[in-house]
C-alpha cells in the first residue's frame, strides 16, 4: 500500500525487512547495540559479523535515540539501529517511540539517503500493542515527511498478515 505524503511515498510492506533494497533499514535495537531476538538478530545474522563489530565499537544508544553503520551483507548500504521504550502504559512511551522514528529519519535527511525502511519498533519482546504503536509510527512519520519533504522513500515493513493489516487501517484513518 503506497500514499503520497509532501511528494513522499510512505509504502506499507509485508515481509522481511533484512531483504528490503534501500538505502537504510532500521533495526530496533537494544541498549547495548548487541545482537539479539526478533527483527535485530535477523538483521545482525544476514548483515554478518562486521556489523556487531561496528555495533560493538559504538557501544551503546539511549532509548529514542538513534545510531547509523554500514549494512555489511545486507541490500542496504546502512543500518540505523534506534532503541525503542519497553512498553508500560505510560506517557512517556509515546514520546520515547516518536523519538526512534523521529530521529531514525533525521540521520537518513543527515546522510542524504532517499530510502529508509523500519520494522514496527518495540512491539516485539519490549512489548508495545501494535494498534498503539502503529498510531505513533506512522503519525510520526507522516508529520515528519510533511515537514522535511524527505527522505523520499520510507517503508513500514511488517512481518505478519496481523501487523501489517492493523497499520493499513490506521494510516487509512490517518489520511482521512
Amino acid at each position: 500500500m503506497d500514499v503520497k505524503v509532501n511528494e513522499c511515498t510512505l509504502r506499507l510492506v509485508k515481509g522481511d525487512i533484512t531483504e528490503r533494497k534501500v538505502d537504510a533499514i532500521v533495526n530496533a535495537a537494544n541498549n547495548k547495540l548487541l545482537p539479539g531476538g526478533g527483527v535485530c538478530g535477523a538483521i545482525h545474522k544476514a548483515a554478518g559479523e562486521g556489523l556487531a563489530k561496528e555495533c560493538a565499537r559504538i557501544g551503546f544508544c539511549e532509548t529514542g535515540d538513534a545510531v547509523i553503520t554500514k549494512g555489511y551483507n545486507l541490500p542496504a548500504k546502512y543500518v540505523i539501529h534506534t532503541v525503542g521504550p519497553v512498553y508500560s502504559g505510560s506517557k512517556r512511551d509515546a514520546f520515547l517511540l516518536s523519538n526512534c522514528y523521529k530521529n531514525s529519519l533525521k540521520l537518513a535527511v543527515k546522510n542524504s539517503l532517499n530510502s529508509i525502511a523500519f520494522p514496527s519498533i518495540s512491539t516485539g519482546i519490549f512489548g508495545y500493542p501494535v494498534e498503539k504503536a502503529s498510531k505513533v509510527a506512522l503519525s510520526t512519520i507522516v508529520d515528519f515527511l510533511k515537514a522535511n519533504g524527505k527522505p523520499s522513500l520510507v517503508e513500514m515493513v511488517l512481518f505478519s498478515d496481523s501487523d501489517f493489516e492493523v497499520y493499513r487501517q490506521v494510516l487509512e484513518g490517518l489520511l482521512k
